[in-house]
């Protein structure tokens, strides 16, 4: 059993966990691992990283747009608002899915 108990209005539920969610690389399929595969996908892509703004984040940017995808430097804090921004700024290449 795995999940969290939550006190209600005088009753105990046990709420399962969240789904844990996943950045997929729609052409090859695969699920995004690490920054290094997600970096060489984004540069085939067009995708540059640029080193002039914040330390803690990792940052791309495209010369034919304004566009700038920012990345904590920490994978483990990699989440669902910068899956969803990659997939924004690249639509029909990266998917988010729950595992």
């Amino acid at each position: 059993m795995s999940g969290v108990w939550v006190f209600n209005n005088g009753v105990y539920r046990l709420e399962s966990s969240p789904k844990r969610r996943v950045l997929v690389h729609l052409p090859s399929g695969e699920a995004v691992s690490s920054y290094s595969s997600l970096e060489n996908i984004l540069r085939g892509l067009g995708w540059e990283r640029y080193y002039g703004g914040d330390p803690d984040f990792y940052q791309y940017h495209k010369h034919s747009s304004i566009d700038l995808i920012s990345l904590p430097k920490d994978f483990s804090k990699f989440g669902s608002v910068h899956m969803y921004d990659i997939v924004v700024k690249n639509p029909n290449v990266f998917h988010v899915r729950d595992m």
